[in-house]
């Protein structure tokens, strides 16, 4: 056998942190280091929960000599049973010299009316005929729609009789957990807060949490919400590499990614010759891989029966109606930018064109954003602890039959404009975050007014694009009211980012508000105001537009703003500036406040000189990163002075910082609810826009208040 597999490098243990001890502490057992996955695999090609299933059995443990020994162990059975296609011939007479050996491959059963037998199929071991007995069948179905990874043992019996298979199945055991203890999960959830539980769910996907926004959090626990609600469909389009297949591929065994060309109406649904139910039958999940092309062909026999399935949850068989629960998952890749879509078609324009259909549309309680998901890169990958994936898997089947939709209502009520369809597909996204996030059902007001938002964002996104496709259909205001009657309007970010492309074609709301300030593009070289051309003589130059004054908010994930439009507009002309921000610690922080440092310069005369005073706190992590601190803002000083601006430090007591500010002396004070730390983590690529230009970037949440001081 192959023993590829141990020339891997032992990972090296990383150091523990409080999440993970509390990990190790309250689920004991059932969680793993997600980094042990890549040490066991090899090349061995089996989906991620077989591996975890094999280390939650021997290295679910947070010691070192445990994992150590766990690794070795697994890395022995990948070694000795898994099969590799190009050594089934090996293995075969391995199995006939042995009499007995056990395999890890992955089994199709058939059912052979002629001879009344059930027949296994295996896949890398290239063997077939082998005879199933009828009780096995009616423990593991699954094993006759689309085959499941089984640890089996093959014995071999030649027999003169041709017409006999000499392969006799001993055993079988599908790799899937056989049951759990629902009480204890729950118990064990009480203690984490949100924000550890859900990084404990990051981590158990495999991402590491710190490298993601809330809202990218966010995006990743959606696609889990097709294993624990039933008849749940969500669509995610979007550029490639951001991971929209890896969940329904690689981390349960109750889930099926299919490739969008491959899926006939018997395969999918039921074969009318023989009444065979097809994979929505068995499967949690039905996830169709790169469903988009315009150009792909498609069945229409196949779309009509999809729409009344995603509608009703059932389908004819002849005169027999049938039902299931499998959700559907649609992903796919887009070819172009968002405003590109908006401005020339809308967000579904990828798809096949038998699905560019309102009536198909429709059905659809969710749209991910996939443009807002990060392209995967290495350093996003988890090695803490997280869930086994097959246990986290029976925990989310577990909870399908279980309805949370209603849990938003003591404290809110949707709008009366939203639709049957509307409110369905609300409902759906919000009873399945519940159910991950809060199983126990123990969720705050703002907590799962976080959730219904969201769910609301999902939906409208769907009926927004609808709404251009079909313009005979009826606006719909997104919103809820809370219990003392106010209305809360619910918006998607590209309806933030683009108004303009955005709401083509449509009724302009009355007294629509004041857009936020956004950057024009720094690669075109400026906005062109309506109507001038390139052949246009100069006008006049006009009166400096008067600022805002007032409260804005941002939406986290949101693009299209920098300094130069948020800040530098009021900072203009003040001689002395007052910046008091007690977070301008670590490096990106530091560069924030260089990056202003620049727009103050570009802002003013070359002659004038500007005083710019930063009021913050010394770093409290230890006296190395004090020092770094210390060493980023004098080279802050010595680049600022070269650019005609004196730039002062002034390290206060923690306490006595209270507000995050700008105040200038020439009567503009702004609020900074987030201070300077206004923008997400990046790649810190150079080939990367985000690098060089703020409004590339995707910020946090935050709000900003503009006060302007009357003089007497």
């Amino acid at each position: 056998m192959s023993e590829t597999e141990n020339e891997t490098p032992e990972p090296s243990p990383p150091e523990q942190s409080d999440l993970d001890y509390k990990i190790n502490l309250l689920f004991p057992g059932v969680v793993v280091r997600k980094d042990l996955v890549k040490a066991v695999k090899g090349n061995a090609i089996v989906p991620t929960y077989v591996l975890e299933y094999l280390l939650g059995q021997y290295a679910a443990s947070d010691d070192e000599a445990t994992i150590q020994a766990g690794i070795d162990t697994v890395r022995k059975i990948l070694a000795e049973h898994y099969v590799h296609r190009s050594e089934s011939e090996l293995v075969k007479s391995t199995i006939k010299e042995r009499g007995r050996h056990r395999v890890i491959d992955k089994v199709a059963v058939t059912l052979n009316e002629k001879a009344d037998v059930y027949e296994a199929e295996f896949a890398n071991l290239g063997i077939r005929g082998v005879v199933v007995d009828s009780p096995v069948i009616k423990a593991h179905p699954k094993l006759l729609v689309g085959g499941v990874w089984c640890i089996c043992d093959i014995e071999y019996f030649h027999s003169d009789d041709q017409r006999v298979v000499p392969w006799i199945l001993g055993s079988i055991k599908p790799i899937q957990l056989s049951k759990f203890d629902v009480e204890q999960y729950l118990e064990a959830r009480r203690g984490f807060n949100t924000e550890e539980w859900i990084d404990l769910l990051l981590q158990s996907i495999g991402f590491n949490p710190a490298m993601f926004s809330r809202r990218g959090k966010f995006f990743q626990l959606v696609r889990l919400i097709p294993f624990v609600e039933r008849n749940y469909n969500l669509v995610e389009l979007g550029p490639k590499g951001t991971g929209k297949s890896h969940i329904f591929s690689e981390f349960s065994p109750h889930g099926m990614l299919i490739s969008g060309g491959e899926v006939t109406v018997p395969k999918l649904f039921v074969n009318n010759s023989n009444g065979r139910i097809g994979l929505v039958g068995y499967w949690d999940v039905v996830a169709f891989d790169e469903f988009a092309g315009k150009k792909k062909r498609t069945d229409r026999a196949l779309v009509d029966i999809m729409k009344n399935y995603m509608a009703n949850k059932s389908f004819s068989r002849g005169v027999e109606t049938l039902g299931a629960e499998a959700s559907m998952v649609f992903v796919g890749n887009t070819s172009h930018t968002v405003p590109y879509m908006l401005k020339n078609a809308d967000l579904f324009d990828e798809l096949p064109e038998a699905y560019h259909d309102p009536a198909y549309l429709d059905r659809l309680h969710c749209y991910i954003p996939g443009w807002e998901v990060d392209i995967i890169r290495g350093e996003m990958f988890s090695d803490g602890y997280g869930f086994v994936v097959d246990y986290i898997a029976e925990v989310l089947k577990s909870m399908r039959s279980q309805d949370y939709s209603d849990r938003y209502q003591q404290h809110f009520t949707l709008s009366p404009d939203i639709s049957t369809r509307d409110r369905d597909g609300i409902h759906k996204t919000f009873s399945g975050l519940m159910k991950i996030l809060y199983p126990g059902g123990e969720a705050t007001k703002e907590e799962i007014e976080e959730i219904l938002r969201f769910a609301i964002e999902g939906r409208k996104r769907v009926k927004d694009q609808i709404l251009r496709i079909d313009s005979t259909m009826a606006e719909v205001k997104f919103g809820y009211l809370d219990t003392a009657g106010t209305w809360h309007v619910v918006a998607t970010l590209e309806e933030t980012e683009y108004p303009t492309y955005y709401h083509r074609g449509r009724k302009e709301e009355e007294n629509e508000p004041e857009e936020p300030p956004t950057d024009t593009d720094p690669l075109s070289g400026g906005a062109t105001s309506a109507g001038a051309t390139s052949t246009d003589k100069p006008a006049e130059p006009e009166p400096e537009p008067e600022l805002f004054q007032g409260h804005r908010d941002y939406q986290e994930g949101q693009r299209g703003v920098s300094f130069d439009s948020l800040l530098v507009p009021y900072l203009r002309g003040a001689t002395e500036i007052t910046i008091v921000d007690p977070y301008v610690r670590m490096f990106h922080q530091a560069r924030n406040l260089m990056e202003l440092v620049e727009g103050i310069a570009r802002g003013k005369e070359p002659a004038d000189e500007v005083t710019l005073k930063l009021v913050t706190v010394e770093n409290q992590d230890g006296p190395e990163k004090a020092q770094r601190q210390l060493e980023y803002l004098l080279q802050i000083k010595k680049s600022a002075g070269v650019l005609g601006i004196v730039f002062d430090v002034e390290l206060v007591d923690p306490t006595a910082i209270h507000d995050r500010s700008i105040t200038t002396n020439t009567g503009w004070k702004i609020l900074l609810g987030r201070g300077l730390d206004i923008f997400q983590r990046m790649a810190d690529s150079p080939f990367d826009l985000a690098t060089k230009y703020q409004k590339y970037r995707e910020l946090k949440g935050f709000g900003i208040t503009y006060l302007r001081e009357t003089s007497e």
